[in-house]
């Protein structure tokens, strides 16, 4: 099986695309508890800033995946849970237990795994 050569800056685009994705998670989160009403969607910052980094990510993405296949650069999306991790933990206060560890770690070496 030929090895496929993907340009390194098209897999650090798919990086910034995942990183995207989980600050905008990290937005939502705090968008959603800010929300004081149904009528606030429209108007909370945090929400509407979720939202455009998440569209921004997704087109992004779809540039990405004209110049690599899907095989490869989609895997590379699964860090964002990682970067979800470490962000929450940073803006949100949240922990990082061992056992998150242990998650990080495979998710790691999963996307490692399948993208070689």
């Amino acid at each position: 099986m030929a090895m496929v050569v993907v340009n390194p800056a098209i897999i650090l685009l798919v990086v910034l695309c995942a990183f995207m994705a989980a600050f905008a998670q990290i937005q939502l989160k705090i968008g959603a508890d800010t929300l004081e009403s149904f009528q606030s969607f429209l108007t909370n910052k945090h929400l509407l800033l979720g939202v455009a980094l998440y569209a921004l990510s997704a087109m992004l993405f779809i540039f990405a995946l004209r110049h690599g296949p899907v095989t490869v650069l989609y895997p590379i999306i699964a860090t964002s849970y990682v970067w979800v991790a470490f962000l929450a933990s940073h803006r949100l206060g949240e922990s990082l237990t061992p056992v998150k560890w242990v998650g990080i770690f495979l998710i790691l070496l999963g996307v490692t795994l399948v993208v070689r």
